[in-house]
């Protein structure tokens, strides 16, 4: 045979290493098992065996989200396509470039009920950026190619591959990826110059302006994040990241308001609420960004910058639309700063500081201590304090209260470093996520900040580190409830506390030696600085059950329905669930 001719599961191993991929995060099944024959046949490509199909792309999210590669799955038919469906969803809403291959029945099966048959390009076409059905040999080699591409450029998202069994043993011709262009798809990524002309002269009238900054400066790689640094640095203008842009921009910089939103900081977002310009770059628009929509940043003029036209005007209508890489934009923008010679108006801009200066006084983050109860903010505050001088931090969360914690705890300095689920707001992200943050970065400390509840919907992971070695730690604040929930129903809902609290929890520390990690408790404020000193110092997975204060809620809140300036800022503070003119309750 000749090297040009081999078997489709020989060209999707070849297709695989010639896209530069070094590992696959996977799961065998029967209608993959000539593909599982080839990765057993050569040493190139390490596979990492997960315990459920949901935890492999959560990996490779995670893989993806810390280096900036594309993320493989391989999963069997259908269970495994379908199990692999949320993550998925999760890697659409956030960006994510993944590439899934789903075995298929035999092509003349398909559509018989066969077993383990489903619809995987049917079930898959609204959770993907796109999905390819491969019927002959001859086309598998040009579909992989295509695929990491639309996976990779533009606004990145997962892309599946189903790929028949039959196609998998037949024999075809291999073409390499220099021969493959996609006949359509071509996103802009350099911006209109005229467009640049127009925003940099509104960036430079300004008399009250924000960045909001999103996940779009990280997906558009480091040099991104260099340059957003240097422009607002330039402009001395303030900065406040979303959820997703954690990270883009350092937050130890006075210019840095830190998050904004739902749980963001006060200051960030009543600056938000009183700017009268907005500059966002490669955010969205998310609804726990804006909150009311007729409310948001009312008095503002409104410049987005997006590599994706379709989320331009989509959820706020703007002023100046401009599409391009944000890399590419945040260029264009510097470079014609400097030939205007463009200047802030440095009164109006003092102004602006005084005001955001005072409500930074209002110390937004405050909680009351404890001498005998954990408090969740107190465990991120040391868990911060012993890890910040290390240079290869990187932190995944589950999703809850604790996400949110460490969202404000948590300090990012560098892009890449912050990995978390944010538009799907899936449970059970962040452990499989730092196995895949783990494989890639082996020599670094790779914490997942974890709830008790959203922790052990992924929780058989944990043999995933084990067998490979990963030391992961995963840092549970145990409150015993699911705790966003609970709050909302303190809050919303009369403290009528439905099915939020869980009876019938394991004891973590067993349950982690029982899979072979290092267990590891702390119940009381004065335990909390030497349990974090010990999991660092194992060179083994560990899992920490830090036993926190139950009824702790995660301030400031902005209550669902309620404008940027209508936050809670403490437990004295109550939010009356907002009801539309039918009488219906809107949370």
């Amino acid at each position: 045979m000749s090297d040009d001719r081999m078997t489709g599961a020989q060209m999707l191993i070849r297709s695989l290493l010639d896209q530069g991929v070094d590992v696959v995060f996977g799961y065998p099944g029967g209608a993959v098992l000539p593909i599982y024959d080839e990765v057993f046949k050569q040493n190139r490509l390490r596979h990492i065996l997960v315990r459920h199909e949901q935890g492999a792309v959560h990996a490779a999210e995670g893989y993806a989200r810390s280096t900036g590669k594309v993320g493989v799955v391989l999963v069997t038919s259908g269970p495994g396509a379908t199990n692999a469906v949320t993550g998925l969803t999760d890697a659409l809403m956030d960006s994510i470039p993944i590439v899934c291959i789903t075995g298929q029945v035999p092509t003349h099966l398909i559509g018989n009920d066969a077993f383990q048959e489903a619809d995987t390009t049917g079930i898959t076409r609204p959770c993907t950026k796109h999905n390819y059905l491969v019927k002959h040999v001859d086309d598998l080699a040009r579909t992989m190619h295509e695929a990491f591409y639309v996976a990779r450029s533009g606004r990145p998202g997962p892309v599946v591959v189903d790929l028949p069994k039959d196609v998998q043993f037949d024999t075809g011709t291999y073409v390499r990826p220099d021969q493959v262009e996609h006949k359509s798809y071509r996103p802009q990524t350099r911006p209109e110059s005229d467009l640049i002309d127009r925003a940099v002269d509104m960036i430079a009238a300004a008399k009250r302006p924000v960045f909001y900054v999103g996940g779009g400066v990280i997906n558009a790689g480091p040099h991104a994040s260099e340059l957003l640094t240097r422009f607002v640095r330039m402009t001395g203008y303030p900065c406040t990241q979303t959820l997703m842009g954690l990270g883009a921009f350092p937050a130890s910089d006075p210019l840095s308001l830190g998050m904004l939103g739902m749980h963001g900081m006060y200051e960030a977002n009543m600056a938000m609420h009183s700017c009268d310009l907005l500059i966002n770059i490669g955010a969205r628009f998310d609804d726990r960004v804006t909150g009311r929509l007729d409310a948001f940043a009312p008095g503002s003029k409104k410049i987005h910058v997006d590599i994706d036209p379709s989320s331009i005007n989509k959820n706020v209508p703007v002023d100046l639309a401009v599409v391009g890489d944000a890399g590419a934009v945040l260029e264009a923008m510097i470079g014609r700063w400097k030939e205007k010679q463009a200047k802030p108006d440095s009164k109006a801009l003092q102004v602006w500081w005084d005001q955001i200066d005072e409500w930074r006084g209002r110390q937004c983050l405050r909680y009351t201590p404890s001498d005998t109860l954990i408090k969740p903010q107190y465990a991120l505050e040391r868990l911060y304090a012993l890890t910040r001088e290390r240079e290869d931090v990187f932190i995944s969360t589950e999703v809850g209260q604790h996400q949110m914690w460490a969202a404000q705890f948590l300090r990012f300095e560098k892009p890449n470093r912050w990995m978390t689920s944010g538009g799907l707001g899936t449970m059970g992200y962040g452990l499989p996520a730092a196995v895949g943050v783990q494989v890639a970065h082996p020599d670094a400390l790779v914490i997942d900040v974890a709830g008790e509840a959203s922790v052990l919907m992924n929780i058989q992971e944990l043999s995933t580190a084990v067998q490979y070695k990963l030391p992961i730690k995963v840092f549970i604040l145990n409150n015993e409830w699911m705790g966003m929930v609970r709050q909302w129903q303190e809050l919303l809902h009369g403290g009528r506390y439905s099915e939020s609290y869980t009876a019938a929890l394991p004891d973590f520390v067993r349950l982690a030696e029982a899979f072979g990690l290092v267990g590891l408790r702390a119940s009381k404020p004065g335990e909390v600085d030497d349990v974090i000193r010990e999991m660092m110092a194992v060179d083994r997975p560990v899992l920490v059950d830090v036993r926190v204060d139950p009824k702790e809620n995660c301030f400031p809140m902005i209550p669902s329905g309620a404008a940027h300036n209508e936050m809670l800022l403490g437990p004295d503070d109550r939010a009356e669930a907002p009801v539309s003119e039918e009488g219906m309750v809107l949370v």
